[in-house]
């Protein structure tokens, strides 16, 4: 199983996130995979994967797929002005959801080119998978795209409407052309439910590329934001999004009694919450305005005795910032939002947990790491959340894309 992949990234575009470093790991172990990036790839993974020796396909191959991708980009563009006008709750619920449903129906149809040009351009593929793939329409994609797939569905941002649905049961039998994988148990029990006819595994997406943080980098983070030995400093990456508790962040800091160093970077962020912080008495702060390049966030983990990461109760997807902390080495404060994390996190001395929403639980565990540091995640850690090497994976992604092509010669 050593032979090319066919990897779909509609986002590689956007900076920030695990998605790039994957798509480069995933091509790296595959000489000369296609990647297909419908909207581009932002310089640094385009640098990256130049550097792997992939195919790197930015524009849709054959009047099909230019088709598709047109369409896709008009219903886009209709969804955007959709959202402008009709954001106000003063609308009927129905015709504010409207524009995110057409959203859906244009995620389909860019994977549906892309599914079109990977049949062009790589018809003897190891494996074809989308790597950020739509919540929704999954046979659609692949009836459009004539394709068997792979398809990771991260999370569950938009449910379908009667009209979406309607159009996920006329396209069914393309369901038998795909299978999903979820990052996490959590994630495919939210599925099931919606797509009983969808086989599925459970598989982590981020990969371990071996690269953990060097005491030199360790010895240079510090010195890049000047926090002198000694004293704690924790890091909170990535933007502040809806899932993830900042204001259980807030209330805890203004709780701490003693000093600590905070390292900040991601987009969007909130900058009252950001003043405040600035303001608190035993808080140093310090900003590094996102998206960053990896080199920048290596440089903030290593700045770190600890990675802090908070969610809203019930958040089952897989966290990027775990899996970073993880490959890279540093220790983690982690939310006690998802009982399976919290299960394999239970008793590490890597690790801490705090009851998720509880200000107070935070600071104790704060203060712990102020008066002792934890020990760092040995090289066997990654393994232990599920995350495998780029060749594991990739053969991972092989064995299954087999099996779907077997099934499917069956049916």
């Amino acid at each position: 199983m050593t032979g090319p992949l066919v990897l779909i990234e509609p986002y590689a575009d956007r900076l920030g996130g695990h998605h790039q470093r994957t798509l480069v790991a995933l091509a790296q172990a595959r000489p000369g995979s296609l990647v297909i990036v419908p909207h581009g790839a932002a310089r640094e993974a385009a640098t990256g994967l130049r550097e792997t020796g992939a195919r790197l396909a930015t524009r849709p191959a054959g009047g099909r797929a230019a088709s598709l991708l047109a369409a896709s980009r008009l219903a886009a563009v209709i969804s955007r002005a959709g959202q402008r006008v009709f954001r106000s709750p003063r609308w009927p619920r129905l015709l504010r959801r409207l524009p995110h449903q057409i959203t859906l129906v244009a995620r389909s149809l860019v994977e549906a080119s892309a599914l079109r040009t990977a049949r062009r351009l790589a018809p003897d593929a190891d494996a074809v998978v989308i790597l950020s793939a739509s919540e929704a329409l999954h046979g659609a994609a692949a009836l459009l795209g004539r394709l068997p797939h792979l398809r990771f569905v991260h999370e569950q941002v938009t449910t379908e409407d009667a009209a979406v649905r309607l159009l996920g049961r006329l396209a069914r039998r393309g369901e038998k052309r795909v299978i999903a994988l979820y990052p996490t148990a959590a994630v495919r029990e939210e599925f099931a439910a919606a797509f009983p006819h969808l086989a599925s595994e459970v598989r982590a997406f981020a990969v371990n590329d071996g690269r953990r943080l060097s005491d030199g980098e360790r010895d240079g983070g510090r010195a890049a934001f000047d926090i002198p030995a000694g004293e704690a400093a924790v890091c909170l990456v990535g933007g502040w999004w809806p899932y993830k508790d900042i204001g259980v962040i807030d209330a805890a800091l203004a709780l701490l009694e003693e000093p600590l160093h905070l390292v900040v970077t991601g987009m969007p962020l909130d900058e009252a919450v950001l003043a405040r912080w600035r303001d608190l008495p035993n808080v140093r702060l310090h900003m590094v305005p996102g998206p960053v390049s990896e080199a920048v966030l290596r440089l903030v983990y290593a700045a770190a005795d600890v990675s802090l990461v908070t969610r809203r109760p019930g958040v089952g997807k897989e966290s990027g910032l775990v899996m970073d902390a993880a490959r890279l080495g540093v220790p983690l404060v982690v939310s006690g939002h998802d009982p399976d994390l919290t299960a394999r996190l239970s008793g590490r001395p890597w690790a801490l947990t705090f009851t998720a929403g509880d200000p107070g639980a935070l600071t104790e565990v704060l203060h712990n790491v102020i008066r002792q540091p934890l020990d760092e995640p040995g090289p066997e850690v990654p393994h232990l959340l599920g995350m495998r090497t780029a060749a594991e994976q990739a053969d991972f992604l092989t064995r299954t894309f087999a099996s779907l092509r077997t099934k499917e010669s069956r049916c």
